[in-house]
């Protein structure tokens, strides 16, 4: 599934739709798997998390969430808030403080840095120290066979076991222009489109359901038969 950035509403009928799609194919023994970005720019990052981390607990082996780099920004803003706040809310973390009932109005260019870590200290607090831990120990990357699902992309030219925390979470210049040498096929979200994307050994998912409303999702079977779901 691409990238949900607060859309709770959204991920709640892609849940139906997989559902149905599940029951409509006879699969068995699924796995599900998110690639990040679950918290910014949208109305509820808050219940994301809460129901991402549902998720995990009600099905550990068949549901994987992978760290996008929205919450390595939420991470960073956490662990440095006056050096790292002012991007990650100028990258939508605005929305995010906010889902939790936590006000922005001061954070301006000119906030000082106690305001910062004030609000720092209240999302952590509202988030909790199991949240927290559970957003600290997600996965960079997830794969079955030759498919590979990471957040941003992969450097074609180094081989999948290979890839570089930053490349995982950021992307690399090469991802979209270049073939890899191997036959690794690399679901990923993170570069917004119109319309997702399955050739040369890429799979976009990420089409800004924050903004558009069109949250996407594929469901590949072990033959690479595959269908797109959308919101």
């Amino acid at each position: 599934m691409g990238d949900i950035h607060g859309r709770a509403d959204l991920l709640e009928l892609m849940l139906e739709l997989i559902d149905a799609h599940i029951g409509g194919t006879g699969s068995t023994d699924p796995k599900l798997v998110f690639v990040g970005d679950y918290v910014d720019h949208g109305p509820d990052s808050a219940g994301v998390l809460a129901r991402m981390r549902e998720l995990t607990a009600d099905f550990p082996e068949n549901v994987a969430c992978l760290m996008g780099n929205h919450e390595r920004m939420m991470l960073d803003f956490l662990s440095d808030p006056a050096l790292r706040g002012p991007r990650w809310l100028r990258e939508g973390g605005a929305a995010t403080l906010e889902s939790f009932r936590i006000r922005t109005d001061d954070l301006t260019p000119m906030a000082e840095a106690e305001d910062w870590k004030a609000a720092a200290t209240r999302l952590a607090q509202a988030l909790g120290e199991d949240a927290r831990d559970w957003l600290i120990s997600r996965p960079l990357s997830w794969h079955s066979g030759n498919l590979w699902a990471v957040h941003a992309g992969a450097d074609p030219a180094r081989g999948m076991e290979d890839q570089t925390p930053r490349v995982l979470l950021w992307g690399h210049p090469e991802f979209e222009s270049a073939m890899r040498g191997d036959d690794a096929w690399v679901a990923h979200g993170h570069v917004e489109l119109d319309t997702p994307v399955f050739a040369d050994g890429r799979i976009s998912l990420d089409t800004a359901a924050w903004s558009t409303g069109k949250l996407t999702a594929i469901a590949i079977r072990p033959d690479g038969s595959h269908a797109f779901l959308q919101t």
